[in-house]
């Protein structure tokens, strides 16, 4: 028996940091949406009671670093279940990019091993084993586009965004999560406006959205790695309605309403940067069919 599972990319649209937790988290307030640039996850059951990892992508780890590997260990060893699972996962979304890639593969495996070992498990369930793997992967067994807070694994479904294009660019480089909110400065932060951006989707005003993007991990960013602000600047010279990093980057995304602009933004872009991608916004919530 095979599964083949989509773990699509996020980005944020709006992060947000409040605090640092006494348990060395950061309090967050994000909204992300998923976007059509994913990965292919495929499952087959395997005769021996193990689980193997494989791709063909050299930055992807075949054992317990892979937080997908992590997620079907978790459900093994939870549910008891002595069947083996092999792993391919054939990786579009760029590594170590701030877009979930790794958080995706795990929130996909964990659905389709659901239903390859039969577990009969809610994506609530899923969601709630996933944030024991990492932030993101709660919002990425859900997918669609939500409000996460806590540390990233509480959801609040929102509807979709605007329909638009994504144009995204990924310098060589890799950013560590850990090290951008290690020097992050809370006591300095600008706010984006969270609840601007939850009425600008609600309403389904484009333009609103493009206000109230923000990202407070950008500042960090930007000064350690100057690359990621002239992706920016070329973005907006090419006239992107928004340009905002994803995540702790490097990747940096602009909305786009029309075509002609997604064009010359995804063409002027080529040339400049290893990594580009013009794709739409999903928005919609995954389905355990």
């Amino acid at each position: 028996m095979k599964i083949l599972v989509k773990a699509p990319a996020k980005i944020n649209l709006s992060l947000d940091v409040l605090y640092k937790r006494p348990d060395g988290y950061h309090e967050v307030e994000m909204v992300m949406t998923t976007i059509d640039l994913a990965d292919r996850i495929e499952l087959s059951l395997l005769g021996q009671d193990k689980i193997l990892i494989y791709s063909h992508n050299r930055f992807v780890p075949d054992d317990q670093r892979n937080l997908a590997y992590q997620a079907a260990l978790l459900l093994k060893e939870r549910f008891q279940v002595r069947k083996g699972v092999s792993i391919g996962i054939e990786k579009t979304i760029p590594v170590a990019a701030g877009l979930a890639g790794g958080s995706s593969d795990a929130a996909a495996t964990l659905r389709g091993l659901n239903k390859l070992w039969g577990l009969g498990l809610s994506l609530d369930e899923l969601a709630e084993i996933g944030a024991e793997i990492g932030s993101d992967v709660s919002f990425c067994v859900y997918g669609g586009t939500a409000l996460a807070t806590g540390r990233g694994e509480i959801i609040e479904q929102l509807p979709p965004p605007p329909t638009c294009w994504v144009v995204l660019a990924k310098p060589f480089i890799g950013v560590s999560t850990a090290d951008i909110y290690r020097r992050l400065n809370v006591g300095k932060i600008h706010h984006p406006p969270t609840k601007e951006m939850i009425s600008a989707i609600e309403a389904g005003d484009f333009d609103k959205v493009c206000r109230s993007v923000g990202n407070v991990l950008e500042e960090v960013t930007l000064q350690l790695y100057p690359e990621v602000a002239q992706i920016k600047d070329q973005m907006k010279r090419f006239g992107a309605d928004a340009v905002l990093m994803s995540g702790s980057g490097p990747t940096v995304f602009s909305l786009v309403e029309h075509d002609s602009r997604m064009n010359r933004i995804y063409n002027g872009l080529r040339g400049f940067c290893d990594q580009v991608f013009a794709v739409r916004i999903l928005g919609e919530r995954h389905t355990l069919d």
